[in-house]
């Protein structure tokens, strides 16, 4: 199996995501109705997604950390300005995105794809590591830091555009649609910086794909 094809599988979004986007929604407008715990829910139910995805970008777990932190504060700062026309999942995301490129453009930061801490049922990462080796144990743990090695030297190639789209999509298994509206952009956009990373990875990794 080559890599584009177990990197290019569309994740499918729930079906309860219109129901959560509902639920969210309701939450938001406690908070604005002056209900601050209510805003609560919502930074423990997307707090360690966001987080993942800032890490993913930066590559440093304190400047994660943060990043996600003042990205809850900015929301709830600006939070009577949500009308709710995108969910608060989208609006959320798009901060954060927005905070840790503004991080990476004035630190002139590197960001770095992470693969540690795999999990067998984790997806799409456990998928990667399976269609890439049929090493287990030691030989395993070896082979995913050499790999760990080689993804993070062929993300540094990217744009940061490219390598969010590429977190955005692989770490987070967001829709083309969810990242085209965070990162407002079309949906055109993010399939072709998508296609781009892809090609990009391929080649760099093309000794570690299974043929």
């Amino acid at each position: 199996m080559s890599l584009t094809k177990v990197l290019g599988k569309v994740l499918v979004a729930s079906p309860e995501r219109r129901h959560e986007a509902d639920a969210d929604w309701s939450l938001v407008q406690r908070v604005q109705s002056g209900d601050i715990d209510a805003y609560d829910h919502l930074v423990l139910k997307y707090r360690e997604r966001l987080y993942a995805v800032i890490y993913n970008l930066v590559g440093n777990r304190e400047d994660a950390a943060d990043l996600t932190q003042d990205s809850f504060i900015k929301a709830f700062q600006a939070i009577h300005r949500f009308a709710g026309d995108a969910s608060f999942f989208t609006w959320i995301y798009r901060i954060g995105i927005n905070t840790a490129l503004g991080h990476l453009r004035k630190n002139r930061l590197r960001s770095f794809f992470s693969i540690d801490k795999i999990d067998e049922n984790d997806r799409p990462s456990a998928e990667v590591i399976a269609a890439l080796t049929d090493e287990r144990g030691a030989d395993r743990d070896a082979f995913v830091a050499e790999l760990q090695e080689k993804l993070n030297e062929a993300m540094q190639k990217l744009s940061i555009k490219h390598r969010t789209v590429v977190t955005l999509f692989e770490i987070d298994g967001l829709s083309h649609q969810e990242i085209a509206e965070i990162m407002d952009c079309s949906e055109g956009t993010v399939r072709s910086r998508l296609h781009y990373a892809k090609q990009l990875l391929q080649a760099e990794l093309q000794p570690y794909v299974k043929r």
